[in-house]
């Protein structure tokens, strides 16, 4: 018996069989294919909760029109490709030119997208390979990749390897990339005042 390859969609098919109300599965497109997420460790969704407070915080007080939404994807500019970031800030002046937003909360322009973060978990590759090119070719601004159970590879984390946050910044048209471990603070293009240091992240996956 001949089994039939699987047949790559497209994201506007895709968006269209997206489960409503999906809670227990996540799910995204990559090159036309539908990815399952893993399910998120606790660890993982304290890292998160810790990034979105820290950062609308700041955008409250510099009066800056961003939201983070509970859920809402990125449409690539390369190949059919939709990923769901852990952080998607939201620049609200510009969903009005979004033609996916209201029905599909779908973005893919990069004036939509000031900064989007991945915390890394055991599909760490879609982070550090997948994601950075596609975030990259879509010309977002910054892009940091928390991975505060050191689980990258070493080349990208160090050997031996140790948690670390890589950000990621848009300096003509190519990412440059910048690290941060231990005490030291972080530095963003988007949030030049932000007090924060990489230990105050590692640290809110372990709640005292």
């Amino acid at each position: 018996m001949i089994q039939s390859l699987p047949i790559p969609m497209t994201v506007d098919q895709f968006l269209d069989w997206y489960p409503a109300n999906s809670t227990q599965f996540r799910y995204e497109l990559h090159n036309g294919f539908i990815k399952q997420m893993p399910p998120p460790t606790g660890d993982h969704e304290l890292v998160i909760a810790f990034l979105v407070k820290q950062i609308l915080l700041e955008c409250a007080r510099f009066s800056k029109p961003y939201d983070i939404p509970k859920m809402g994807l990125v449409q690539s500019n390369e190949g059919e490709s939709a990923f769901l970031p852990d952080v998607l800030l939201l620049n609200r002046l510009n969903l009005v030119n979004e033609p996916l937003w209201r029905n599909k909360s779908t973005v893919s322009q990069a004036s939509s997208i000031p900064l989007v973060i991945e915390v890394v978990s055991t599909n760490w590759r879609d982070a550090y390979f997948t994601k950075l090119g596609q975030y990259e070719a879509t010309g977002i601004p910054e892009y940091w990749i928390v991975d505060y159970a050191a689980l990258g590879g070493r080349k990208f984390i160090g050997n031996p390897k140790q948690p670390t946050i890589s950000i990621y910044s848009l300096v003509e048209g190519e990412y440059q990339v910048k690290q941060f471990r231990n005490g030291d603070r972080i530095e963003s293009q988007v949030f030049p005042d932000l007090n924060l240091t990489a230990e105050q992240i590692f640290q809110s996956a372990y709640p005292q």
